[in-house]
């Protein structure tokens, strides 16, 4: 079976936003970890949904959901980034959110291309 590159980039990168969320605490910083976490993980939840979805239309919807959890933890991101609420440098987390979004863009564009066909 070929391995899906988003729905183990979205897992993998919820694995580390939990970790992120546990390093945060210890900073006491509890208001934007907690959204950060909650965005993050639905992000791969939604992937996961896409995938078992019953039509190509239910799968570009679930896509859409996860394509706006990924922006909404990008958001998340910046907010930490720019604010003095943490000593941990966000950069890294910013940079695979941003290839998420940019493969999740890529594949409900190709998905509605499919559609139109």
């Amino acid at each position: 079976m070929k391995e899906n590159i988003i729905a183990t980039k979205t897992f993998d990168f919820a694995l580390i936003i939990v970790n992120l969320f546990i390093s945060l605490k210890k900073e006491n910083e509890f208001i934007i970890s907690k959204q950060i976490l909650r965005s993050a993980t639905s992000l791969g939840a939604n992937v996961e949904e896409a995938i078992a979805a019953q039509s190509r239309k239910d799968f570009v919807h679930k896509m859409a959901i996860a394509s706006k959890e990924a922006r909404e933890t990008k958001y998340w991101l910046r907010l930490l980034d720019k604010s003095n609420l943490t000593t941990i440098s966000m950069t890294n987390y910013l940079i695979e959110i941003e290839h998420i979004i940019n493969i999740i863009t890529k594949i409900i564009k190709t998905s509605q291309e499919a559609n139109t066909k």
